[in-house]
C-alpha cells in the first residue's frame, strides 16, 4: 500500500505532504486546487513521461517521493517479481519494511528517479511501482475502448487457466514463426545456396587434389633454399665432417683423443684436472662429426630433386593465394567448406524437412489457440453475468454488458493463418481471438460496441464495474481512481461510492472526485486547498476530522459549508454511508 505522499515544486502544489492508510480514501477540493497534480505525481512515480512544463513557477526542480509498504503472502514472502527488482537494483528497505520511490523532473526536462536509496533508471522504478500501483482515469477509460485492452480484461477474468493457455500458446507461436522465417529464407535463398556449394565443393576437390600437408610450405622453401646452392652446402657439409671426424691424424677428434691420452698418463693433478672437460669436448666434438655426416648422406645426390620442390611450391602458393595466408589456414579453410556443404549440400531436402517441422508447429499453435479460445469463450459468458450485475446496481437499469470472442479471420493470403474449429484465422500474439465489450441498451436491445454507444458517464460506470469484478479474487495493491465518477450524479454517484468502499475491502483505493456522496462512503477524507497572496497559487493537502468532512461535503454539495442547511444535508449523507459501510 501507499503510505506517504510528498510533492514539491509539481504544478501549483509548492510543497505538500498526505499519509494514506487502509481502505478508501477520498481526495476532494476546489477546481484548480491541484487534486489533478496527486494523480500526476503517482503517474511520475509509475515511470510516466517527465514534462518540464509541469515544474512549478519559479521551481528548480519538481519531487515526488513515496513510501510504499509491499505486500505479503501467508507465509511471509513478497511477489517474486517485485523481490527481483529490489535485490537487482539494489534497492534497500527501511526499518519498518517499506521502501521509498523518488522522481525528481527539472526545469530542463531532465529527470531522475531513485529507489529504496539507490539511482536507478525511471524504468526500474516504475516496475516496481506499477506491480502495486494502478492507475484509473479518463484516458484509462478510452484505452477500455481498444480491442487489446478488453482480451486482456478478459485474459484477467478467466485467471490463472488463461494465463497458463496464453503462455503456451505464445511459446508455440514463436516457434513457429521461426520456423517459418527460416523456410522463407531457404527458399529464397536455394539460388544462392546451390552456387554456394559449387564454389565450396570446387575449392575442396582443389585443396583435396593437392593434398597439402600442415606445415609444408615452410619446410619446402626451407628444403628449397638449401638446394638452391647444393654442391657449396655439400662440400662445406662433407669437408667439415672430415675436420671434425675424418680419417687421419689432422681430425679433431683423433687430436682430442690424443690430448686425453696423455693427460691421463700425466702425473700431476692439475694436467689431470682437465680431463672431464676434455671428455666433454671428446664427446661434444664426435656429436657433430655424426650429425654432419647424416645431413651430407641427406642431400641430393643432384639437382633433378630441386626441380620437383619448385614444382610442389608453386602448387601450395597457388592455395595460399586463393584460399588463406598460409597452408595451415588452407587446411582449416577446407575443414569449414566440407561442414558447410554438408549443411548446404542438399538444399532441397533440408526445406523438405523444414516444411515437415513447419507444418507439425502449426498444429501446434492452432490447438494451444483452440484452447485459448474455448477458454476464453468460457470466461466470457461469466464475466458478462457479473460485471451486468454490478451495472444494474450502479443504476444503469436494464443495461447488460455483452462480451463476445471471434475468431480473427485469416485470409488467403495470411502467412500466419490456422484453422481453429474448422476456421481459418489468423494468429496473432495473444490468440486468435478478437475480444469486443458491448452495451446492451435495455432487454431486447442489440448489443453495440462500448465504443460507439457508451456515454462518458456510462464508461466510467462500465469500467467500475469491470474493477470490482476483477479485484474479487487478488487483494493488496493499491487502485487510484482520478474522477472515475465524470459524468454520473445522483443514485448513480451513491451505487459508485457503494463499489469504490467493496472495492477498499481487497485493495487500497484513493480516488479524487467532485461528488459528495462518492466521497462520504470514504474511510479517509483528504482535502486539497490553494491559498494565493498575489503570487502563484500554492496548494495544501490536509487530512479531515468527522466534523470538516461534515463542511468539505456541505460544501461539495451546493457551496453551503456555512449554512446549518447544507451541513444538515452533509451530516444526513455521511451518516448514511457510514450506516451502509458497517451493514456491509
Amino acid at each position: 500500500m501507499l503510505e506517504e505522499l510528498s510533492i514539491t515544486g509539481l504544478g501549483v502544489i509548492e510543497e505538500a505532504s498526505a499519509t494514506f492508510h487502509p481502505g478508501f480514501t477520498v481526495l476532494t477540493g476546489e477546481t484548480g486546487a491541484g487534486k489533478t497534480m496527486i494523480v500526476t505525481s503517482l503517474h511520475l512515480l509509475s515511470g510516466a513521461r517527465a514534462e518540464a512544463g509541469r515544474v512549478r513557477t519559479g521551481s528548480a526542480k519538481a519531487i515526488v517521493e513515496g513510501r510504499f509498504r509491499l505486500a505479503e503472502d501467508a507465509a511471509g514472502q513478497r511477489d517474486p517479481a517485485v523481490a527481483e527488482i529490489l535485490e537487482s537494483s539494489g534497492a534497500e528497505l527501511d526499518d519498518d519494511d517499506t521502501v521509498i520511490a523518488v522522481r525528481t523532473v527539472g526545469s530542463d526536462g531532465r529527470s531522475r528517479a531513485h529507489l529504496g536509496g539507490r539511482s536507478v533508471p525511471v524504468g526500474v522504478m516504475g516496475q516496481l511501482t506499477n506491480a502495486v500501483l494502478t492507475i484509473h482515469g479518463q484516458n484509462d477509460q478510452l484505452r477500455l475502448l481498444r480491442p487489446e485492452r478488453q482480451r486482456a480484461a478478459l485474459d484477467t477474468f478467466a485467471g490463472t487457466k488463461a494465463d497458463a493457455a496464453l503462455a503456451t500458446y505464445r511459446k508455440a507461436r514463436t516457434r513457429w514463426t521461426t520456423l517459418l522465417d527460416e523456410l522463407d529464407r531457404r527458399r529464397a535463398n536455394h539460388r544462392e545456396l546451390a552456387q554456394e556449394a559449387d564454389r565450396l565443393r570446387f575449392g575442396v576437390d582443389e585443396i583435396a587434389a593437392v593434398d597439402p600437408a600442415p606445415g609444408e610450405d615452410e619446410e619446402l622453401t626451407a628444403t628449397i633454399r638449401r638446394l638452391s646452392d647444393l654442391e657449396s652446402i655439400r662440400t662445406a657439409a662433407v669437408t667439415s665432417q672430415e675436420i671434425v671426424a675424418g680419417d687421419g691424424d689432422a681430425s679433431v677428434v683423433d687430436g682430442l683423443g690424443r690430448v686425453r691420452g696423455l693427460l691421463e698418463s700425466a702425473a700431476d693433478d692439475t694436467l689431470r684436472a682437465l680431463l672431464p672437460r676434455v671428455t666433454e669436448a671428446l664427446t661434444v666434438v664426435t656429436d657433430i662429426g655424426e650429425e654432419l655426416s647424416a645431413f651430407a648422406s641427406d642431400l641430393p645426390a643432384d639437382a633433378d630433386e630441386l626441380d620437383k620442390l619448385l614444382a610442389r611450391q608453386a602448387e601450395l602458393k597457388t592455395l595460399v593465394r586463393k584460399y588463406a595466408p598460409d597452408i595451415d589456414g588452407v587446411i582449416e579453410w577446407r575443414r569449414t567448406a566440407e561442414s558447410r556443404l554438408a549443411e548446404i549440400e542438399d538444399p532441397r531436402s533440408s526445406i523438405e524437412e523444414l516444411e515437415v517441422a513447419v507444418d507439425e508447429a502449426r498444429d501446434k499453435v492452432a490447438s494451444a489457440a483452440t484452447k485459448l479460445h474455448t477458454l476464453r469463450s468460457k470466461a466470457a459468458s461469466a464475466m458478462a453475468t457479473k460485471v451486468s450485475d454490478e451495472l444494474r446496481g450502479l443504476a444503469m437499469g436494464d443495461a447488460a454488458l455483452d462480451v463476445a470472442v471471434a475468431l480473427e479471420a485469416g485470409g488467403a493470403e495470411d502467412r500466419h493463418a490456422i484453422m481453429v474449429g474448422g476456421t481459418r484465422a489468423h494468429a496473432g500474439a495473444d490468440g486468435a481471438d478478437r475480444v469486443e465489450f458491448a452495451l446492451v441498451a435495455h432487454q431486447g436491445a442489440a448489443p453495440l460496441p462500448i465504443a460507439k454507444s457508451a456515454s462518458g458517464g456510462e464508461l466510467s460506470r462500465v469500467m467500475l464495474a469491470m474493477e470490482v469484478v476483477l479485484a474479487e479474487p487478488t487483494s493488496g495493491s493499491v487502485m487510484v481512481f482520478d474522477e472515475v465518477d465524470a459524468g454520473v450524479g445522483g443514485r448513480a454517484a451513491v451505487e459508485i461510492g457503494k463499489r469504490l468502499a467493496r472495492l477498499a475491502r481487497a485493495h487500497q483505493v484513493i480516488v479524487v472526485t467532485h461528488l459528495p456522496q462518492v466521497a462520504a462512503f470514504a474511510d479517509n477524507h483528504l482535502v486539497i486547498g490553494k491559498t494565493s497572496s498575489g503570487g502563484p497559487h500554492t496548494s495544501t493537502v490536509r487530512t479531515l476530522d468527522r466534523d470538516e468532512r461534515v463542511a468539505e461535503l456541505a460544501r461539495m454539495l451546493a457551496g453551503l459549508g456555512e449554512s446549518d442547511t447544507g451541513r444538515a444535508h452533509a451530516e444526513e449523507l455521511l451518516s448514511t454511508a457510514e450506516g451502509e459501510r458497517v451493514q456491509a
